[in-house]
């Protein structure tokens, strides 16, 4: 008696909806734009169902879906230059207004709100992270968050990308180059906020809704930074953080700040400054990074108009 074949299941569009959180988050790391990412998996989620009644079966559908992803960030991703972080483009600038510039040519790295996923870490979407993927070629990191992050096999890996086990290798070997390079690495993880951590953000709000340069002075680290992105400024150091803030930076005296979601692994508030026809006008997404009990780093990402409704923020704070 002849043995029958057994019937592929096409998959439907509900199976194919519940990869949308991690893909998301893997298309985050590979175009470091939340909105692009989204704009990516939603292309990849129509390709694959508009493929699904010939799809063969000689993959798993999450493999053939990463496939499809993958191609489309590549896409995306021809021919363009990498975003990147105001300190990606040079040295820190003294704190002075005459060194605010906008850059036409400069695509800027975008903050994540942080997926409720458990398949997605947060130190794998921490700003410096994304950065530092988008100086790898576009294979390349699609290999390393593909190894590293998502712990596929090399084989699994060398058949989504049609290569070979040895070039997989290679490439990883070549990302890990420039990570380190870079001085990022995976093996350290960011903690988890403790109750400490939590006492520290809820006194720095009060300070800085306050301007309070005593209380802000014990609370952020000597050698902190700042940068405020579509701004190329960014500054290095406390002393200079604070000339900034009571100097071109004081409209912001008198700000509200509220939190909300995590941005990229971090801490991240909503800062509304002072409107002259009352109540507080959006101003920025502060995303906050505490090292060693202190503030370490500040980015002031200014896009409110894009980033506010992303972070479920109100368009203006009236007490």
């Amino acid at each position: 008696m002849p043995a029958v074949e057994s019937a592929i299941a096409t998959p439907t569009f509900e199976e194919l909806e519940s990869y949308r959180r991690e893909l998301i988050a893997y298309c985050y790391r590979m175009l470091a734009s939340p909105f692009e990412a989204e704009d990516a998996v939603q292309e990849t989620l129509l390709r694959a169902w508009r493929a699904a009644d010939r799809f063969e079966g000689r993959a798993a559908v999450r493999s053939w879906l990463y496939r499809i992803a993958t191609n489309v960030c590549l896409d995306l991703l021809q021919g363009r230059e990498r975003r990147a972080r105001p300190m990606d483009l040079g040295p820190s600038v003294a704190p002075v207004v005459e060194n605010l510039h906008e850059r036409s040519e400069v695509t800027w790295v975008e903050p994540t709100p942080d997926p409720a996923d458990a398949l997605v870490e947060r130190d794998t979407i921490r700003l410096a992270f994304v950065a530092a993927l988008q100086h790898l070629p576009p294979r390349q990191r699609a290999v390393l968050i593909l190894c590293e992050v998502l712990r596929w096999q090399a084989s699994e890996v060398a058949e989504l990308l049609e290569t070979s086990v040895a070039s997989v290798n290679s490439a990883l070997q070549r990302a890990r180059a420039t990570l380190e390079s870079a001085s990022v690495s995976l093996d350290d993880p960011t903690p988890a906020l403790d109750r400490a951590d939590r006492e520290l953000l809820d006194r720095f709000v009060d300070a800085f809704e306050a301007y309070d340069i005593d209380r802000l002075t014990a609370l952020i680290q000597e050698d902190a930074t700042q940068s405020m992105p579509p701004f190329d400024l960014w500054l290095s150091g406390r002393a200079d953080i604070f000339t900034w803030w009571f100097g071109p930076g004081i409209g912001c005296k008198g700000s509200r700040v509220i939190p909300t979601r995590p941005a990229n692994g971090s801490p991240a508030f909503g800062q509304y400054k002072p409107s002259p026809d009352g109540g507080h006008d959006p101003w920025a997404l502060i995303v906050v990074e505490l090292s060693g009990g202190r503030i370490g780093e500040l980015t002031f990402f200014l896009d409110t108009g894009r980033l506010f409704p992303l972070f479920g923020l109100p368009p203006r704070f009236d007490p």
